[in-house]
């Protein structure tokens, strides 16, 4: 047994138990008004009537779009985030290239100077001139090969101070591109950064203007709506067609994620002690000794991808048309995720999202 944030025990099978059960049930109707129709006043009670959860359920098609949006801009700020690191790292090996070809530049352009000063020390004549001058035989012999060493070196020298500024030029445009590029990135991680606390903000609001009793009613009507997904979807008899068995590092991933019950949806989390929904399966599988993407875009689009009715436990969920959030499937039809600010990382029902697809970090 285990205990969540909330200091109640948590049994994962009786809980997995407990999703499918639940999934099968029957889930009584609801009459809910469109969005946008207002929600619960502050401090008001909404009472039992229906008009009240109406209201109530404005209100949660309200705040679940906002965090949906905001995970949405979580995943372009993560991405955005990853490729300043690169980027950072590019710039320090274009730097480190620099400092070499600056000290092998400063070493030619030495070796140049000496061979000026000495020509300047034998009257400014060149080696050439002073070789077809000397009269004994055996000396011009010796000179015409020590001549052909010094073309040559010279050649070297010159060809070789051409090559490095080559070199030093093509690092200054490869670094000038790369600031480009870093401050792109910064800037799209900013404005990913503001539009999501924009929009946490305004759905922590909605949900600070329920009454303590409102804000139960909101959980209940979020559980309700994935209870009546997750048997619509269990209907299908997809449970008949799942997969069971995990590879070991997919059992090692899932035991990681079933340890993380309990704790509290924090934006842009990995661990040890909160997650975002991706911070949570990334860990769940470095755990495993499997490093994959950070986001859950990323993790759909590199991660192979497997058919919904072959997934086993350890496979990844993605949800909803833009790949905006993932769990981990552990069997039995459900999954581990973390779901949203102001709740905590659970066992829910595979199919209470729509699901996009799902994708095996240990395809094999």
């Amino acid at each position: 047994m285990r205990r969540d944030g909330r200091g109640r025990s948590v049994s994962v099978a009786a809980a997995t138990a407990l999703v499918c059960a639940l999934g099968l049930s029957a889930v009584p109707e609801t009459a809910y008004a469109a969005p946008g129709e207002p929600g619960p006043t502050p401090g008001g009670g909404t009472g039992g009537g229906g008009a009240g959860d109406r209201s109530l359920e404005a209100v949660r098609q309200e705040v679940e779009g906002l965090y949906r949006k905001a995970e949405s801009a979580t995943d372009a700020y993560n991405l955005a985030r990853e490729k300043q690191t690169r980027q950072e790292k590019s710039i320090l090996r274009i730097a480190r290239a620099v400092v070499k070809a600056q000290k092998e530049m400063a070493g030619l352009r030495k070796r140049a100077g000496a061979m000026a000063r000495a020509q300047y020390r034998g009257g400014g004549m060149p080696a050439e001139a002073r070789l077809f001058l000397n009269g004994d035989p055996g000396d011009f012999l010796d000179g015409v090969t020590l001549a052909r060493k010094g073309e040559k070196a010279t050649h070297g020298l010159i060809g070789r101070l051409a090559r490095t500024q080559v070199a030093l030029d093509r690092y200054a445009e490869s670094a000038s591109q790369e600031w480009e590029r870093l401050d792109r990135s910064r800037a799209k991680k900013a404005a990913a950064k503001k539009e999501i606390l924009r929009k946490l903000a305004r759905a922590q609001r909605l949900e600070s203007r329920l009454a303590k009793d409102e804000r139960e009613r909101l959980r209940r009507l979020e559980e309700d709506k994935a209870r009546g997904a997750q048997a619509k979807w269990l209907d299908t008899g997809i449970l008949r067609e799942l997969g069971s068995g995990a590879t070991a590092k997919g059992g090692r991933a899932v035991d990681f994620a079933k340890d993380q019950l309990g704790k509290d949806y924090v934006w842009g989390a990995v661990g040890p002690d909160t997650y975002d929904c991706s911070g949570l399966t990334q860990r769940a599988w470095a755990a495993a000794g499997r490093a994959i993407p950070r986001t859950s875009q990323e993790q759909w689009r590199l991660l192979p991808k497997v058919s919904v009715k072959d997934m086993r436990p350890g496979d990844l969920i993605i949800y909803f048309k833009d790949a905006s959030h993932v769990g981990m499937y552990v069997g039995s039809g459900a999954m581990i995720h973390a779901p949203r600010p102001g709740r905590q990382v659970t066992v829910a029902g595979a199919g209470s999202m729509p699901i996009l697809g799902v994708v095996r970090p240990d395809a094999r």
